[in-house]
Parts: C-alpha cells; structure tokens; sequence
C-alpha cells in the first residue's frame, strides 16, 4: 500500500505532462495562425512554426548541435551544463533562505515583540518586485569588500533568489512551531524543561507537517528566483541569460529557444525530488501533513 501511494504521484505527473503536449498539439493543429486578439489583446497565441513549434521540433533540436560550425557541442549538452550551473546557484539561495527563515521564525516564536515588529515586514518584503530589487542589490554590492576577494555577479543572484526563498520558509516554520498544543506545553514546562529543550523535542517535530509544504515552496521560489535574476543581473552560464540569447535567433531555429526552458523544468523537478526526499527521511513526523 505504502508503495502503491508512491508510485500514484508519479504517475500522475507523467500523465499531467503527457496530457500538456496533446493539447499542445491539438491546439496548434487547430487553433488560428494568429492567434486570438481580443481588443487588441492576445488571449491565446500564436500557432505558426516560430510561436509554437512541434514537440518533435523541440526534441530534435536537442540533439543537434547548438550551432552550424564543425566541432560545435550537442544542444542538450550546453542546456545540462548552464543547468548545472543554475541549479548550484538555486541550491545555494535554498539554503541560505531556509536557514534565515528558520532563525526568523525562531525568533518570532520566541518573542511576540519579535513577531509583532518582524511579520508585516517579512509579508511587506515580498511585494518588492525582483526587476527594482536587482540593480540595488548589484549596485550595493559592487562596494563591499571582503579582503581582496571582489562581489561576483552570482553573489547578487544568490542574495536575489534567497530573498524569495526564505519568505515560505518563516511563515511555514512559524506556523508549525506555534502548533504544539497548550497542554502539550504546559506539560513541559510542568517537567522544568526549558526553552531550548521545548524547541526541539516537541516544537521542531511538530513544525515538520508545516515545513516541508513550506520548503517545497522555497526550492521553487529559489528556482524562479535564480533564473529571473541572471536575466535581470546579466549573469553568464545559467539558463536565465541562455532564454534571451537564443529567444533572439527563434526566427529561423524555433526550436532553440525552447532548449533553455525545458532546463528550467529539469532544474525545478530535481528541486523538488531532492525536498520530497528529505520528506520521505522525516517521514514519521509528517501526519496530518498541511498543505501550504
């Protein structure tokens, strides 16, 4: 039974995807040239060769190369790499996000004047846009110095997507500290237990049902933060800056653009098996799972 329900989810996302490329398919076989405008605004797009192109276009490209001089890579090759890179970047914004989250949320639970002061500005951060965030961030890193090391470019994407990941994180962990019943805690306190020994035996393994939905949303927020800040910083070697390198040649190769797309995806698949995985290890603290 136990890997019956493993399996379903599986399947269910293989069928998802499946049934995305046949309404692909179906809606570029039917669906107008050039596409419907309504009011002058496009509603659903175009269907001809370079808006949207076939599934099988796309595929094969992949395995052509990635440009029409001798010895030049596999395009998939050059996607996995630039993939690579975008993942350790993401990684990195992950865990820097989980970890400030966490020590927020901490913190928050710990003090009420903590939580009454940081919240609405933990909820306020999120409404700054990345696109007005970006510059700042390069802006003011450019002048730190750290001994004769310089502020890298990747630096400022890190600072950028763990911005955006460690928004889940706190309020996920925050709610999930806060869940202990009253009774359980007073139990505790009736033992002496201080507070460092409430957090984590009682606390933290009651969070786990809310953190794990919440780090689920922080993999994906450092993912799409990752990729929109290489466009926004320019950053070279990642799948952000590849999208609009090779947007700007679709015109005569549509399937190319799609190559860094079909990246992103991977890169947010492996995001998220990698936090199912620390699911599946904590297992036995995640009844009653909510959703986040």
């Amino acid at each position: 039974m136990t890997r019956r329900r493993g399996v379903r989810p599986v399947l269910f996302g293989i069928a998802g995807i499946m049934l995305l490329g046949v309404v692909w398919e179906v809606y570029k076989a039917l669906g107008p040239v050039k596409g419907v405008v309504i009011n002058g605004l496009t509603v659903l797009p175009r269907t001809d060769d370079q808006s949207m192109p076939h599934l099988l276009t796309m595929v094969t490209r992949l395995g052509e190369p990635v440009l029409a001089e001798p010895g030049s890579l596999p395009l998939w090759q050059v996607v996995a790499t630039s993939a690579g890179f975008t993942l350790g970047l993401a990684a990195i914004s992950w865990l820097i996000g989980v970890v400030v989250g966490m020590l927020l949320a901490v913190l928050m639970q710990r003090f009420r004047t903590a939580e009454s002061a940081l919240l609405p500005w933990v909820i306020l951060s999120q409404t700054v846009p990345i696109i007005a965030l970006a510059p700042l961030v390069s802006g003011v890193g450019s002048q730190v110095r750290f001994g004769d090391a310089v502020w890298q470019d990747w630096m400022s994407v890190v600072v950028i997507a763990s911005y955006l990941a460690f928004f889940p994180v706190s309020i996920g962990a925050l709610r999930g500290l806060e869940a202990p019943e009253r009774a359980a805690v007073e139990l505790m306190h009736t033992y002496a237990v201080g507070w460092w020994t409430t957090l984590l035996r009682l606390r933290l393994p009651a969070a786990v049902p809310y953190l794990i939905p919440a780090l689920r949303l922080g993999a994906a927020s450092a993912v799409i933060g990752t990729v929109v800040a290489e466009v926004s910083i320019g950053l070279e070697g990642g799948v952000g800056r590849m999208m609009i390198e090779f947007a700007s040649g679709s015109s005569g190769d549509p399937g190319k653009p799609w190559a860094p797309i079909f990246g992103a995806i991977l890169i947010g698949l492996i995001a998220a098996g990698i936090v199912a995985l620390l699911g599946t290890a904590l297992k036995k603290y995640r009844r009653g799972e909510i959703a986040a």
